[in-house]
């Protein structure tokens, strides 16, 4: 089965903004032309479809094309959308040669369109909504996988320190740092009672890792967020660092790994793998793409294997748990909202299911629900 065309048509290409994120075309014009050298008059501006967080812009003076990304107006929970730190490490990116979009500098006067937001160049390309990549062949599909497995490890390997970045988080303890940090969220956004997460917020601390890595992490690296050439498997730019921190690189690896372990979703919330011929289509099983990432980062296997699946299915749990108390508070960014209460509730049971699974077999491979 193939969703793909549907999310596509979603989540891709660009609309007139509703009316809560509409932006002073005349202010933000004046600005433009003061700021960004041979940018000219603004004569259009519109609002990315995809995305659910920090609304993001491409503006044109009917040559040049700019893109322009805002912390949300309105409440906001606690310390999401920190543009200022998504800035910062895309600018240190871009000075190691790493594919991220060039920067035309920061704002943080809230005047002129109502919140703090930066600007950087259009990187013309394609995002890919779905990750069986319809229409494409299976030699594209193959090498992009490769291309995007290599790009993560590259990341993972980058020495953050000589990039300017050594106080860009705290360094030791961030699965438990994070693990807090994402029930915190989940306890904010949450809308219904889930004993499964309550279960997890335990079992998780119970069975955290005794050594971690610690590297730049993205945060949501996944296809969705990779600006890939028009006509070949080349991965352009990567997109949308709001969550990169210094961290453990395996919670960044699961996470990117959902398209494997999620189960598909009739609403279309999600982009799964787990009902695909995967040999036939030129992509990667899950283990198969984990050995390429644990190869390209000099390592054996991945240690508690078990553990970071786990933590990643609930992590996504309170993401969508995030995106759902958005949209009650009327600060999503998103015209669609596809996400629904069911399956916080789905991916907090799997997460359990792994974990459960884990305890009992040690070391296992995908799980998902059936």
């Amino acid at each position: 089965m193939t969703i793909g065309s549907s999310r596509q048509a979603l989540f891709a290409g660009a609309e007139a903004p509703p009316a809560h994120l509409a932006l002073d075309g005349e202010r933000l014009g004046a600005f433009l032309s003061g700021t960004v050298s041979g940018f000219g008059r603004l004569e259009q501006v519109l609002k990315f479809r995809g995305g659910q967080s920090n609304p993001t812009y491409r503006l044109s003076d009917g040559v040049r094309t700019l893109v322009l990304r805002r912390r949300p107006p309105g409440a906001l929970l606690g310390s999401a959308h920190a543009i200022d730190r998504e800035y910062r490490a895309i600018v240190a990116l871009g000075n190691a040669g790493f594919p991220v979009p060039r920067t035309h500098g920061y704002c943080a006067d809230e005047s002129i369109i109502g919140s703090a937001f930066y600007l950087t160049d259009f990187v013309d390309g394609r995002v890919f909504w779905d990750a069986d990549l319809p229409g494409e062949t299976p030699q594209f599909r193959g090498v992009l996988y490769e291309e995007m497995n290599r790009l993560l490890a590259r990341l993972h390997g980058l020495d953050y320190a000589a990039l300017g970045l050594a106080d860009y988080g705290r360094v030791g303890s961030y699965a438990a740092r994070n693990l807090d940090r994402w029930w915190k969220v989940y306890e904010q956004s949450k809308l219904i009672d889930i004993p499964a997460m309550d279960w997890l917020s335990v079992a998780l601390k119970d069975r955290l890792p005794a050594a971690e890595r610690t590297a730049l992490v993205h945060g949501d690296f996944g296809l969705y967020n990779l600006i890939v050439h028009r006509e070949r498997p080349e991965i352009l730019a990567v997109l949308d660092w709001e969550m990169s921190t210094l961290g453990d690189p395996f919670i960044d690896l699961t996470h990117h790994l959902r398209p494997w372990w999620e189960s598909p979703d009739p609403g279309q919330s999600s982009t799964s793998l787990a009902d695909r011929d995967l040999a036939g289509v030129g992509i990667p099983s899950m283990d198969a793409y984990m050995s390429r990432y644990c190869s390209h980062m000099g390592l054996a296997e991945i240690p508690d294997r078990g553990f970071y699946l786990a933590f990643a299915q609930f992590r996504y749990a309170a993401m969508i748990q995030g995106i759902l108390k958005r949209v009650q508070m009327g600060t999503s960014a998103g015209r669609t909202v596809l996400h629904r209460q069911d399956r916080v509730i789905e991916m907090a049971e799997l997460a359990r299911q792994t974990l459960e699974h884990h305890d009992r077999h040690g070391d296992l491979r995908c799980c998902c629900i059936t």
